[in-house]
């Protein structure tokens, strides 16, 4: 589903990610890990086109990133990202948020637009607060809406980029269960995320990045029980010493 191939990135003379390659399956949950500035964010943000990089090459289902012919509105459709911050159109209600897009960009009937958005905002616990604004939403609620909204666009792949890392404590896993119910049911996933006792639960594969190089790249279990690199170990020790 997403193949990077030496992936390479600079902020002027500086490199963020380095020859960086990764396969995801169909179907796949992976979770990038790694201490703060290690580049997980900006190598979730190419897989999405947010962030341009100099050498390799990103496919997605068959869409080449760096073709000129791939068509940036088409690959964000197939591409769900969210972020840690939630992103929802303020002056639109919860259910405007998920019916506008599914309109503009998938050409949906308003009728067919809302009984999509209906059914997705009772999948992610959010039934009842479709008629109110982000501002009247909890983050949590709001980060859920959010999950709605990506899954409206009938997506292939979402990306979550630290998606409770703004949370309060109690919201994080109210939003962690929706990305775990995604995840049993099949979706391709990829996650940016510090919360490990979840990903050790949810994920299929753990990608431990350290200053922009993907160092290890394992199974679940086996990052978590002799992790292949000492810069892993030590990273894995620091988290559960504290």
């Amino acid at each position: 589903m997403i193949a990077i191939k030496n992936l390479t990135k600079y902020y002027g003379e500086l490199p963020v990610l380095k020859n960086c390659t990764l396969d995801i399956q169909k179907g796949e949950v992976v979770v990038l890990c790694g201490p703060s500035g290690s580049g997980k964010s900006t190598l979730i943000k190419c897989m999405n086109a947010l962030e341009p990089f100099q050498k390799g090459e990103i496919n997605i289902d068959g869409m080449v990133l760096s073709d000129k012919k791939t068509s940036l509105p088409a690959l964000r459709q197939q591409v769900g990202m969210v972020f840690q911050s939630f992103e929802l159109f303020p002056h639109m209600t919860v259910m405007d948020n998920l019916i506008v897009p599914q309109m503009r960009i998938l050409k949906h009937s308003r009728e067919q637009a809302q009984k999509k958005a209906h059914e997705l905002l009772e999948r992610v616990g959010m039934k009842s607060h479709g008629h109110k604004y982000p501002a009247q939403l909890s983050g949590g609620q709001q980060q859920r809406v959010a999950i709605a909204r990506a899954l409206a666009m009938e997506p292939k792949v979402m990306l979550f980029d630290e998606p409770t890392s703004a949370l309060d404590p109690e919201m994080v896993a109210e939003v962690l269960a929706v990305m775990a119910e995604l995840a049993e049911q099949g979706m391709t996933m990829c996650c940016v995320t510090h919360e490990l006792g979840f990903a050790r639960k949810i994920a299929d594969r753990m990608i431990f990045m350290d200053a922009g190089e993907i160092i290890e790249d394992s199974p679940t279990d086996a990052f978590f029980t002799a992790p292949a690199s000492g810069r892993a170990r030590d990273f894995l020790e620091q988290i559960i010493h504290h």
